[in-house]
């Protein structure tokens, strides 16, 4: 019961973490709106959220794993959006700009709004799960 109970939210922690940091990604792409060739970055949040929950395995086919053939291998880690977060990409502009700048105002907007909109219903949950926990673990009255 216990490992379900972590594992729900182990999802929800996981969702808030990935959250946030794209919500700083966002903000550097709008905080760096006016220097000159800056790129502006983004991340598959649904593809980071697979990995981090343990869902390596690429879409069709298994996920490749490292054998060790001796107790003296050191465990393979991957290197990489596992290991260090979420992989991020570059945005393709939708016009280009004169000084080399690809951040679109009104579409970071979009997104950024649209992340804190999902962070907080994350976060509503995810407090609603354990106030619930708390009302079961509660004696009767």
């Amino acid at each position: 019961m216990l490992d379900r109970l972590n594992a729900s939210l182990a999802f929800y922690k996981q969702a808030l973490d990935l959250r946030g940091q794209r919500q700083e990604v966002l903000a550097a792409n709008i905080a760096n709106s006016d220097t000159p060739n800056y790129k502006a970055r983004d991340f598959d949040f649904k593809a980071a959220l697979d990995r981090a929950m343990g869902d390596n395995a690429p879409a069709g086919g298994p996920a490749l794993g490292l054998r060790t053939t001796s107790t003296g291998h050191m465990a393979a880690r991957a290197a990489g959006p596992a290991a260090d977060g979420p992989m991020l990409e570059y945005r393709n502009p939708s016009q280009p700009s004169l000084d080399g700048n690809t951040v679109d105002m009104n579409a970071e907007r979009v997104e950024f709004m649209e992340n804190a909109v999902h962070y907080q219903a994350n976060l509503q949950i995810l407090g609603s799960q354990l106030k619930g926990l708390k009302s079961a673990m509660q004696p009767e009255r």
